[in-house]
């Protein structure tokens, strides 16, 4: 099928963009970065936008750097980018491991870390980082520019604190300490396919003792979240096994997925409790 008729627009700065989003943001306007969902849903005719505002001529969104302490990332910065560790330490290494878990290559090359954000599938392996790792994203408008924290910008499944005049400039994650170990752990059926179930956990090791722990679970509730009972299990803790197994069972009791079966929601938790207790383990695995 073919997408039906809109009209294309392509700025060249983000005030051109945000003054044409304006203007067509009650008229069923939307933005296009790598356009890996909006495109194929256009095709096929699930969404019919009037207006396409494309923002991949705007050099200002490819940055990439770190200021003050913070990665970040501009709107048009690809999945591909990760490939290679784009920061020295913990930040750029597990960076460059999540972003291969993200569908398949082509889709990399093309897609963006912030559609990923805008669009807000609770299985997105960005999204999760985001949640886990407290980002913080920029929105800008006519009216202005919002900052905005992970942990209030995910509404719900596909579902954001974005307006609709907002278009997500940038998002940015902090650098992490040199002694921060992490592990990413994600569940399945196939190579490419969304996850039933993934974690990312991250923790700070000092003199043989966990701090600053963070666990995030994405995949199984209508949004990405942190997990603060696994965390509490762990914080002051010598990391093992027995330890893991504590945090990844408070972590299974503290999801709720959205399920409607009493059987899938059980087998859920059990995907939580595993891919919690494995993503830890990478972790301790880089002592």
């Amino acid at each position: 099928m073919k997408p039906s008729k809109f009209v294309h627009y392509e700025p060249t700065s983000v005030d051109q963009a945000v003054m044409i989003l304006a203007d067509v943001c009650e008229q069923d306007g939307r933005v296009l970065a790598g356009g890996q969902t909006l495109v194929p849903a256009m095709a096929l005719r699930l969404a019919r936008p009037a207006y396409l505002v494309d923002i991949n001529r705007i050099e200002e969104l490819r940055q990439l750097a770190v200021r003050g302490g913070r990665l970040r990332i501009g709107a048009c910065v690809r999945h591909a980018d990760f490939h290679k560790p784009v920061t020295p330490g913990p930040l750029g290494a597990l960076l460059s491991t999540v972003v291969r878990h993200i569908a398949h290559l082509p889709i990399r090359t093309r897609g963006t870390f912030c559609g990923s954000i805008a669009n807000a599938d609770p299985a997105s392996e960005w999204c999760l980082v985001s949640a886990t790792l407290d980002a913080v994203f920029e929105a800008r408008s006519m009216r202005g520019t919002r900052h905005i924290d992970a942990r209030d910008f995910f509404h719900g499944y596909m579902a954001t604190a974005l307006e609709a005049d907002e278009l997500l400039v940038s998002a940015s994650l902090p650098v992490l300490t040199e002694n921060t170990r992490h592990g990413f752990y994600e569940f399945s059926r196939r190579a490419g396919d969304f996850a039933q179930a993934m974690a990312l956990a991250a923790y700070e090791l000092h003199d043989g003792k966990m701090r600053e722990v963070r666990i995030g679970v994405g995949g199984v509730e209508d949004r990405p979240r942190r997990m603060p009972a696994a965390q509490a299990c762990l914080e002051g803790e010598a990391p093992g096994e027995e330890a893991f197994t504590r945090a990844a069972e408070a972590a299974a009791m503290e999801a709720e997925p959205t399920d409607s079966g009493d059987d899938e929601r059980a087998y859920r938790r059990d995907l939580v409790r595993a891919v919690v207790r494995r993503a830890l383990a990478q972790a301790h695995g880089q002592g």
